[in-house]
């Protein structure tokens, strides 16, 4: 009786162990799958516990939730023949799980490797029917859902279903970018000449005008002062005239003195002349 608490420990870890592999539990974002002795017994139970027979059955577990396949760029050639770079990802999940076990063994990375070829596929048909214009403009989700309609069928017998494709980026490869924005720069730099050469002109034309206005215009205020200039010594002549007329004398008078102011204006102008000359004659106070 000794070896009898060994005995109630061994057949406690017994039951344990029975009863652990009597159940299994299904969480709500798996699918399941019951085999017994290699073949498959049970799908898709619902969440929960469920029962199966000890040491007989076993369960392959696989993700319910809908699955990323990203981080694809491949090479694909448009109608005219040119190669672009695109960057797309798929969102797929398990439709069928018996037929994904049958087509993939239930490894994730073979059913990613096959749907991956399936819709590059398609991607490069569609791609092919198609300009550059059009894959990178508003026909993108159309061209999309013809990949996933073109699509269905073949992962169909994957067991599995194409939620969603979706391209990231459509690229030129880089020598061809590089042409491409060489091509565009000298466009611009031909654009930017040409506006340049047209506002040097209309500069130009501008200029000129300026000049030929300010000409005008001188010449004009040149006439104007000469025209005033001639009034003035029109009426300076006529007031000369009536002051000579009113009084003949004062006006020698002060004609002989706006004489002296100019001759001496200064100390060093000097003049020669007779005493008994006529423009002393003030200076002697005689008069006429």
């Amino acid at each position: 009786m000794k070896n009898a608490p060994i005995l109630w420990v061994a057949l406690a870890l017994l039951a344990v162990v029975l009863v652990n592999a009597s159940f299994f539990t299904v969480d709500q974002r798996e699918r399941v799958l019951l085999f017994q002795l290699g073949e498959i017994q049970g799908v898709d139970y619902e969440p929960g516990l469920h029962v199966k027979l000890p040491f007989v059955q076993n369960v392959r577990r696989f993700d319910g939730r809908v699955l990323t396949l990203d981080n694809l760029t491949e090479n694909f050639l448009t109608i005219e023949k040119k190669n672009v770079e695109v960057d797309y990802f798929v969102k797929w999940r398990i439709a069928d799980t018996t037929n994904y076990y049958r087509a993939t063994g239930g490894e994730e990375l073979v059913a990613m490797d096959r749907l991956a070829s399936i819709v590059n596929r398609g991607l490069r048909n569609e791609f092919g029917s198609r300009t550059i214009q059009e894959v990178v403009s508003g026909e993108r989700d159309e061209y999309l859902r013809a990949v996933e309609q073109s699509a269905a069928e073949a992962v169909d017998d994957l067991g599995i279903v194409i939620v969603d494709v979706r391209v990231k980026r459509v690229d030129l490869p880089r020598d061809v970018s590089e042409s491409v924005y060489q091509r565009m720069r000298a466009e611009r730099t031909r654009v930017a000449s040409d506006l340049r050469a047209r506002g040097a002109e209309e500069a130009e034309r501008i200029r000129a005008g300026a000049d030929r206005e300010a000409q005008v215009t001188l010449a004009n205020a040149y006439r104007e002062s000469e025209m005033l200039r001639g009034e003035g010594d029109a009426k300076a002549a006529e007031i000369y005239a009536a002051a000579y007329g009113a009084d003949s004398e004062f006006f020698r008078f002060y004609r002989s003195l706006n004489i002296y102011r100019q001759s001496f204006g200064t100390r060093d102008n000097v003049l020669v002349l007779e005493p008994d000359g006529e423009l002393f004659k003030y200076f002697k106070g005689e008069a006429p």
